[in-house]
Order: C-alpha cells, then structure tokens, then sequence
C-alpha cells in the first residue's frame, strides 16, 4: 500500500504518529492509498524549521524570490499532465478539468512572479518641512494554509505562491482525501531552486488543525472549505491573535431572463452546475426562471441531461465524473430523496446510475428538480453534487430579492440581453463574485476571489492583490535628518509646518 508522508524542511518526513488515513480512487472505490496523520508535534517540527528558513528567506530580494518563481511555473508545466493525473486519481474530476484547475491555479504562480512591482510602496518627500513620509509592505512571518479535496492544486495555489513571493514561509495542510497533488507541488518547487523549509506539507485532520490555530508562531491563516468549518477557524484564530480569511459555504444563483439567449445560458448552467460533478464552491446549484422563461428552460436542460457523459475521469469521453468519497455520494442521495420528499419536483434522477466495469465508483448522474422553494432545505443548504434547482419568480426584482435574502453570498450570475438589467444586477446584488452571461465568474489571478456573508470570514480576498495585502504588514516611516537647527520641546500633538 502507497504511503503518503508529510514534506517538511526539503525532504519527505514521516513523523511522529501511526495514525494512517485512506486514500481512495473515486473512479473504482478501491482503496490505493494511505496518508500519514500528523500529530501536534509534527505541526510543531513544521513551524520550527518554517521559522528558520524566514530568516534568510524573508531578507531575499524580491527579485530573487520572482525568479525561483519564474522557475517553479516552468517546472508546472513541465510536470502538467503528471499533476492533472494525480488530482484525476484521487478526486474523480475528469481530465480535462483537472488540467483546468490547475491552469487556474498557475495563473496565480504567474501574478506572484511580478512580486517585486507589487511590494513598492509609497513615498512623499516634504511632508512637513524637511520631514518625508514612506510606507512598506513587510512579510508576517510563517503562515498556513487549509484547503479542502475538491481543487487539490488550485485553491492552495491561491494560497502559498503569493505567501511565499512576499517573503513568508508557508505550511499547508490539504484534504486528506486527495494528498498527493500538493506533495507533488512541493516537491517541484524545491527543484526549482525554493530553499529548504520555505514551503512545507503537513498532512493530518482535525488534530492538526487545532495544532495550526493554537502555535503562536503562526500569524495568518487561510482556509477554504464548508462554513461551519470557516467559522470555527475565523474564531479560533482570532482568538489566538491571527490573522484569517477564511472561505465559507456557497448557494449560486444563475438568474435566467425571457430575454437571454437561452442556448448559450443552457450551456453555461449545463457546465457550471454539473461539471466537477458539481463538486465546486462556485458550481451554480439554483436557476432562478425569470417570468415565462421557466418551462422552456427546465425542458432544455432535461433533454441535456439525457446525454450527459458520466465516466471515469481518465475516459476521454467522460463529462462528468465521480463523487469523491463514498461518505459524500450518500450525502448527495440523501439530499435527492429529501427534495423529493419535501415536494420539489424531480425532472431528472441521477440515483441509479450504474457504469458497467466501475460498479463500486462513486457515481451519482445528474439530477434536475423544479418548483423549488424558498423554503426549503435543497434550497437552503449547500449539497456540493450534480444536483440544480429551478426556483420560478415572477419579475427580476423578486429574483434579485430572493439571492440576497440567502445566508450564502459566494458567486452569481445573470443572463440577459438588456444592458441595463445586467448593470443593475451588479450594481444591487449582495454577492462577492457576479457574471453577466457568464456562467461561474471565477476572477483572474489579477484580481481577487472572496464571498460575502457567510461565504466569508474576515476582511480580505484571496488571491491577487488582496493576497498581497493579507500576506503582509505595512509598516509607514517618517524621517527627519538634523539640518543644525536647535528648537524646543513641543508638548502637543505633532503637526506637520
């Protein structure tokens, strides 16, 4: 059985503890690994050896770190297919969109690489006579990262480039149910030249966590997974003086107006709602139908459902893959049986799907209900599955109503034709992230990726230039040379003359 170790310092470690997670391939529901579960003290060794690699790193000219930056995205893809495999294997998404991710994640490598523009600060000569004004952006220190299964390579891609371009170093704890893509990340920026213990993997679950939020030696954490979760880490960081962003939960509304052209909004829900096997923060999970537009769209999206391609994620054929573990098919289930018997109206089951040679995946076909309601729990809650509600309004003020009423305020979307519907769906919307005939606005590595509501604790995005915001500290100085000119003690607030 492949065992998968922590990378701390420079080299695979094994640490202090025997307890073992399993590692399984969606696709066949075949256990094919294990992962090693670290133990606060192996968190501990992480910090320690993460505090004696800031002393040089952080001094190092941002020039000089850009460069190993450079370094490291050719070695990405150098290494592309080699990644998207791994992320196939243990998460089930399909090829294709493995290398997606991925891509999306490399852009952020690529914005991190123009560090040393983005660490200038500001400088005012003369703001009082003689006396000039500068202000610097400094690293924090030894950072951490906690991101969860479904983007194994992206979203801690958002997280430890920029950490690392603005002179912290960085642990990261991904999921324990896809561990090898971020091992495998670690050890392509050591050979790209990134020095030992600058960037360090600790595998682990909740004990590590704990471990993370509590060492006073960590400053900034971020986090990326379900809101209960994100809550528990926004408080107990905080608690213990850190800094926190920390990504919660998601319910994203495509708003479909009788306007839009409703092929092209088919074909964005089609691919936002079941690709990854809905298996995204920004997946569109509630079509809001917009007046009459209603049955024409759910009878659309019908008959696209009926030639959903699902299959392994290495079948180059395959649309959709499977669910990631066995534990989340059963949730995905249990919230199909509850819609259905809560009085939504099932237009497409995906339940039963079985694959002849891949009878023990993890696979669940897409599913479609209409006349959702507001109150209820499919609506409500997030599923994180092949799984998309149609909710009827009658008139676009009571769809823009209806989205910010909601507890979540991740992503949306809005089809239309009408310029002004689009502007101000915008400018109205209480929503972190919005498209206009786009269907998951996902922003580029340049700006920054973040929710509102309960979709995000603390104050800063991820990514971007919030990225470099959060992973530094700004120090501001004020200087004054003696010109041999002697005055007096002035015993109220200093103003500048």
């Amino acid at each position: 059985m492949n065992l998968i170790e922590h990378f701390i310092d420079g080299k695979i470690v094994s640490g202090s503890s025997d307890r073992k997670g399993k590692v399984f391939n969606p696709a066949t529901g075949q256990q094919e690994s294990e992962v090693r579960l670290a133990s606060k003290s192996d968190l501990d060794l992480a910090v320690e050896k993460a505090k004696k690699a800031y002393e040089s790193w952080s001094i190092k000219p941002p020039l000089q770190r850009a460069r190993i930056i450079f370094k490291f995205k050719e070695v990405i893809e150098k290494n592309f297919d080699e990644l998207a495999k791994l992320i196939v294997s243990e998460h089930g998404k399909v090829f294709e969109d493995a290398k997606g991710s991925l891509t999306r994640g490399l852009e952020v490598v690529e914005f991190a690489c123009g560090i040393p523009q983005m660490l200038k600060g500001d400088f005012t000569e003369n703001v009082g006579t003689n006396i000039d004004s500068w202000s610097i952006r400094q690293p924090l220190g030894v950072c951490a990262g906690i991101t969860p299964f479904n983007f194994p390579a992206m979203v801690p891609m958002w997280m430890f480039p920029m950490a690392i371009a603005c002179g912290n170093t960085f642990i990261l704890k991904p999921s324990e149910k896809d561990p090898s893509c971020p091992l495998r990340l670690a050890e392509l920026f050591k050979e790209a030249g990134l020095p030992d213990g600058v960037f360090n993997i600790v595998n682990g679950d909740k004990e590590v966590v704990d471990a993370i939020l509590e060492n006073k030696d960590i400053p900034a954490v971020s986090f990326v997974g379900s809101t209960p979760i994100a809550k528990y880490i926004y408080e107990n960081g905080a608690k213990n003086e850190k800094r926190v962003q920390a990504l919660g939960g998601a319910k994203n509304h495509c708003v479909v107006m009788p306007d839009c052209d409703l092929d092209q909004a088919v074909n964005g829900l089609m691919g936002a709602a079941y690709g990854s096997a809905g298996e995204r923060c920004m997946a569109q999970s509630v079509a809001v139908a917009v007046g009459n537009i209603g049955d024409e769209l759910v009878n659309q999206i019908s008959k696209k459902l009926e030639t959903l391609k699902v299959g392994p994620g290495m079948d180059k054929s395959s649309e959709m893959g499977p669910l990631v573990t066995k534990e989340h098919l059963e949730k995905v289930r249990g919230y199909v049986d509850l819609g259905v018997k809560e009085g939504a109206k099932l237009i497409v089951d995906g339940r039963d799907i079985k694959l002849q040679g891949y009878e023990n995946g993890y696979y669940i076909g897409g599913c479609l209900f209409d006349e959702v309601t507001k109150d209820m729990r499919i609506y409500k809650e997030e599923i994180f599955g092949p799984v998309l509600s149609v909710v009827r309004v009658k008139d676009f003020d009571e769809a823009v109503k209806l989205i910010n009423d909601h507890e979540f305020g991740n992503g949306t979307s809005v089809y239309t034709r009408d310029g002004d519907v689009g502007r101000t769906f915008a400018s109205k919307i209480k929503i972190g992230l919005v498209g206009i005939n786009i269907p998951i606005p996902v922003p580029v590595a340049y700006h920054s990726f973040g929710g509102w509501k309960r979709s995000l604790f603390g104050d800063q995005h991820m990514h971007g230039p919030e990225g470099v915001r959060f992973y530094t500290k700004l120090k501001t100085i004020t200087s004054r040379w003696p010109s041999g000119v002697r005055t007096n003690p002035e015993f109220i607030m200093p103003i500048m003359k």
